[in-house]
């Protein structure tokens, strides 16, 4: 079983969704592969992970030294080198891995979400695939539909 949770970012950009979901992930004794072919969206990914206050959040990119010892994982490819089961697909493009995530999110915002519309849809006739779907409303994040 697998859980892809849909994230529609109407108010904050990922950069500042997505830190929270990673202190989620790592608090769960988890570990985060964050997959964006845009290589400016993973720097301020990055920086946020950096900067989310009362935490510290530490990152690595693939390709560098110690890749394999990340707790989250920046990259542009779907390869978890630090041994990632949770992936956050940052730029709202939906990929397909050989070995499935235990848990994904994929994070769209309003130039992304026919394509996560699609998305949903596909997943609904896959088995063994459970849906969810996230709304921002008043600052918080809450489950629609």
């Amino acid at each position: 079983m697998n859980r892809v949770d849909f994230y529609q970012l109407s108010r904050d950009p990922v950069e500042l969704a997505l830190p929270l979901l990673a202190r989620a992930t790592l608090k769960a004794g988890e570990r985060m592969l964050v997959v964006s072919s845009d290589e400016a969206q993973l720097g301020r990914v990055g920086q946020g992970l950096w900067a989310l206050p009362d935490t510290f959040l530490a990152n690595g990119r693939a390709g560098q030294p110690h890749e394999d010892r990340q707790p989250i994982l920046l990259s542009d490819r779907l390869e978890p080198a630090n041994g990632a089961r949770f992936l956050a697909l940052a730029d709202g493009v939906w990929r397909e891995s050989e070995q499935p995530f235990v848990r994904t999110f994929l994070m769209f915002d309003d130039s992304t979400v026919a394509a996560a519309r699609d998305v949903w849809r596909m997943l609904r006739a896959r088995e063994g695939t459970e849906r969810h779907f996230w709304k921002q409303e008043g600052g918080r994040w809450i489950e629609a539909g």
